[in-house]
């Protein structure tokens, strides 16, 4: 996999992949925890995805040479670079919305949760830099909260 050479990758790797799984033990064990978790998570990718994008967005074309996808390094030296601003504040966008959902319940959880699989599954080719495996192991973390914790709101008890 490409990066592992890099001590700061392989260190959030490991960190990521450990979080990753705690949630999916959450999930099944504790799901409001992990849906708080979600929660803080994808608010925190949000700020940090559009604070970057409106700063230093050219950061973002490095994540090219990362990835074991030629079509991703293409599109990322391509259309993207042009329009890095415009794609991570949409991204950014979304990912606000899917923190906002991992908070509701029913139909909104649900859409919510399943758009966070989706983002989650889109971005492993980028390999060590999306954390892989650690965002297969939060989407299954996910599938489990909308398939068994979806109908309270995350504060409600009972």
């Amino acid at each position: 996999m490409k990066g592992l050479d890099n001590q700061l990758y392989v260190t959030l790797l490991i960190i990521s992949n450990a979080i990753a799984i705690l949630q999916l033990i959450a999930a099944i064990k504790w799901p409001r925890m992990a849906r708080l978790s979600f929660f803080l998570l994808f608010a925190w990718a949000s700020w940090m995805n559009w604070t970057t994008s409106q700063q230093t967005p050219d950061v973002y074309v490095d994540y090219a040479n990362l990835t074991w996808s030629n079509w991703y390094s293409n599109f990322i030296h391509g259309w993207f670079a042009d329009n890095i601003q415009l794609a991570v504040g949409f991204i950014a966008g979304c990912q606000a919305l899917i923190a906002i959902a991992m908070l509701l319940k029913g139909w909104s959880f649900k859409i919510g949760g399943s758009s966070a699989i989706i983002f989650l599954l889109c971005i492993v080719p980028f390999g060590v830099g999306s954390g892989f495996p650690a965002t297969v192991i939060m989407a299954a973390a996910i599938f489990v909260l909308i398939k068994k914790h979806n109908d309270k709101f995350i504060w409600q008890n009972k």
